[in-house]
């Protein structure tokens, strides 16, 4: 059990880090740009929601509240990557960061749905 506290504090950090970096890039879009003012607003909701329900779901009182909250956060998960897709593919910010974001946010959702894969069989 011990196990499973350790890699769900270290999953826990891995994406507030994640959105600590998410946030910081959301603040060099451009201020003056439309698609930018939105998707930076889309970005910060969706990006911190993913964390937000990896929260409740490691609080959770059922396998089903966990399941839930972890489903949660993956449907946030593929949100903001589609988010961060629209800003790469409209060359809006820088693409280095974008795509380093989108590969660590891949690997954040595959974690995810394996571990929701992995509950619903038992």
């Amino acid at each position: 059990m011990n196990g499973n506290k350790e890699f769900s504090d270290n999953l826990k950090k891995r994406i507030y880090n994640f959105i600590l970096r998410l946030i910081k890039f959301t603040e060099t879009l451009l201020k003056n740009d439309d698609v930018c003012k939105i998707t930076r607003n889309q970005i910060i909701r969706s990006g911190t929601s993913i964390c937000a329900n990896y929260i409740e779901a490691i609080a959770g009182c059922s396998k089903k509240d966990f399941t839930n909250f972890l489903s949660h956060s993956l449907k946030s998960a593929n949100e903001t990557k589609f988010w961060l897709a629209l800003l790469r593919d409209t060359n809006k910010g820088d693409k280095k960061e974008i795509e380093h974001l989108l590969k660590e946010l891949i690997e954040i959702s595959n974690i995810l749905g394996s571990s929701i894969k992995t509950l619903r069989n038992k």
